[in-house]
């Protein structure tokens, strides 16, 4: 089965838990956004990364506003379920921006990337990358992709939510930028079953077809 879950920024404690426990050998569980576990570098973190690529199940992601984009760029990237991804350790893989991938002979487009709301206070090239928002070339990836499928995919997977979601959550919000523009385009011009983001670290059902994922470890099929 696959499953969803949110932010998990770094805590090795939710690999961990009960929920997680019960995935079992086969299974996939996605993060949306904000892995963390890619940031330094160092010794312990390259252990980390290989505890996680042995799990029973596989461990996919898309990348957020706390995940160190230089070192993402490092990792080759492969082939995998019909899309491009990132291998980071094992079974451990970054789901890429505008991709589509059939995981379990389900369509899933993902699209990682936000806006940082406090990047004035962090350092660019060390806690901040100018790339947590997509460049046009990324966002004609995205299109062609999808218009390659008839703009059909049965789950969305992001960190960010559209600006009209966002729009919902926060009626004194006044500003769009251009990954929430084009998630709302997305939102407007492709059918599809259910769409996953990880963004406000809550654990939310938005009517009709968004769900805001955090600690919860939820099943991909079967959310209304």
């Amino acid at each position: 089965m696959i499953y969803v879950t949110g932010d998990v920024h770094a805590d090795l404690g939710r690999f961990k838990g009960k929920a997680a426990k019960k995935l079992k050998k086969g299974d996939t569980l996605i993060v949306c956004g904000d892995f963390g576990f890619v940031w330094d570098g160092s010794k312990k973190e390259q252990r980390v990364l290989k505890w996680l690529g042995k799990r029973r199940y596989s461990v996919l992601f898309v990348e957020g506003t706390h995940d160190n984009l230089d070192l993402l760029a490092g990792y080759p990237v492969v082939d995998f379920c019909g899309g491009k991804a990132r291998q980071i350790s094992g079974k451990c893989h970054q789901l890429l921006r505008g991709e589509i991938y059939t995981i379990e002979s389900d369509e899933v487009f993902t699209f990682g990337g936000g806006e940082s709301s406090d990047s004035d206070a962090r350092v660019p090239g060390a806690s901040w990358w100018p790339g947590e928002l997509p460049d046009p070339e990324e966002l004609a990836h995205a299109r062609k992709n999808l218009a390659a499928r008839g703009n059909v995919v049965d789950y969305i997977i992001t960190h960010s939510a559209s600006n009209t979601v966002n729009g919902f959550l926060n009626m004194d919000r006044d500003h769009v930028n251009q990954l929430e523009a084009f998630l709302d385009e997305v939102s407007q011009t492709v059918r599809y079953k259910h769409w996953f983001f990880g963004s406000i670290h809550l654990d939310k059902v938005i009517p009709p077809m968004y769900h805001a994922v955090y600690q919860e470890i939820l099943p991909l099929k079967g959310m209304k």
